[in-house]
């Protein structure tokens, strides 16, 4: 099967959808598919903020990637890309033929994959990963009447699409009240678990602890260091836990806007040798900063899934989160503590009783365990090989 994958977010910008979608095209190809992708241009500057080389990333013979013109906008993780397409754009995709067209978000490079569906009459499946309305809550002028447009413009996009999918209920439960239609489908991005696994002994731990610099305990957060992540609610509950637990560290994946404001607030409460920033961090290096660490917390309230607490659990880390969108539907299992939105007091309570508790964290983290096999790349690509194939099915038969 020929699918052409259409994407704002790809390589090498810190981002969840990017790396769900890079997983499974690895494996889809193995299954006898070929994967063409078209994904903005990013600069050098983008490469080095993500510290890696500027170089395509290494993916399979059978996998291809077209980067479309782009301009810089400002986005949380300082490295988004607005893509715009022309007619040599249009004449690769016509050459390329694909059987189905997958498209990942609804801006630029979405908006292409639409008019590449309607004008070589493909058929088209999208992939909701975003709370839009949660990124219009903090413009200053009307979030409100924002997050009406904004939902209104999802909606029309993806009624556009012949059938949908979001990795959580979250997700349909608000499009359905704007007016979304179409036939749709609760799909997990796909959780490498082959990669991501529980730290093999105490030794290997104690190893990776001083690696990293840490020291005492460890709750662990990774991804963008933005507003909407709420890093701040995690941050005032380590000033309530220290008190208790005086060696406990609070280690932080990634990079960020929101990060000077962080770096304030950790000063004002007089933490600031138990908060450890770890810059961008590769793929290896996160693995190895999860087994060096005892929990992974999460306070935002934009999330349609979490990638990174889903990498978390398959290194069996329990998981400390709120009670908003996506979380308590991956956190009900018996695999964390789920505590209201903003409530540091009782984000800080739960971290105290997993730090103490060393048999509670470990039942957790092998509950998380169990839940993320059902989710790795072999299964999904299962899951897609078969929506993929129904949706050609059904839009032949239509037309």
């Amino acid at each position: 099967m020929k699918i052409a994958i259409f994407s704002d977010n790809f390589y090498p910008e810190l981002s969840g959808i990017a790396d769900s979608i890079i997983s499974l095209a690895k494996e889809l190809v193995r299954h006898e598919n070929t994967i063409d992708f078209f994904v903005p241009y990013y600069t050098n500057k983008n490469y080095a903020d993500a510290n890696v080389p500027v170089k395509e990333i290494d993916l399979e013979n059978s996998v291809t990637v077209t980067h479309l013109p782009s301009i810089s906008y400002p986005s949380p993780t300082l490295q988004g890309r607005l893509a715009f397409w022309n007619k040599s754009i249009i004449k690769i995709i016509k050459d390329k033929d694909p059987e189905i067209i997958h498209t990942q978000l609804f801006f630029g490079v979405g908006l292409l994959a639409l008019k590449a569906s309607r004008l070589f009459k493909k058929p088209i499946v999208g992939t909701n990963h975003t709370a839009i309305t949660e990124f219009a809550r903090y413009w200053v002028f009307g979030p409100a009447f924002l997050s009406w447009i904004l939902m209104k413009y999802v909606v029309w996009y993806y009624n556009k699409c012949d059938f949908v999918t979001a990795p959580s209920q979250s997700v349909f439960d608000e499009m359905i009240k704007y007016g979304f239609k179409k036939p749709h489908m609760v799909v997990s991005n796909p959780i490498e678990v082959g990669e991501f696994s529980p730290v093999p002994s105490l030794e290997r731990y104690q190893e990776l602890k001083t690696n990293f610099g840490l020291i005492g305990p460890t709750i662990v957060y990774a991804g963008r260091i933005a507003e909407e992540k709420n890093i701040e609610v995690i941050i005032k509950a380590m000033a309530i836990v220290v008190k208790t637990i005086p060696d406990a560290q609070f280690a932080i994946a990634g990079h960020g806007m929101y990060q000077k404001k962080l770096e304030e607030l950790i000063k004002s409460l007089g933490i600031v040798s138990s908060v450890k920033f770890m810059g961008f961090l590769s793929k290896q290096r996160l693995i190895e900063l999860y087994k060096a660490s005892d929990i992974f917390a999460v306070a935002s309230t934009s999330e349609t899934q979490n990638m990174n607490m889903m990498q978390a659990m398959a290194t069996a880390l329990p998981i400390v989160g709120v009670r908003a969108r996506a979380l308590p539907e991956y956190l009900g299992h018996g695999n964390g503590f789920v505590v209201e939105p903003g409530d540091s007091s009782a984000f800080a309570e739960k971290l105290i009783i997993l730090l103490k508790d060393t048999g509670m964290r470990k039942n957790m983290g092998l509950k998380g365990l169990e839940l993320v096999q059902s989710f790795s790349p072999e299964k999904i690509a299962r899951i897609w090989q078969e929506i993929y194939q129904k949706t050609i099915l059904g839009y032949n038969k239509a037309i």
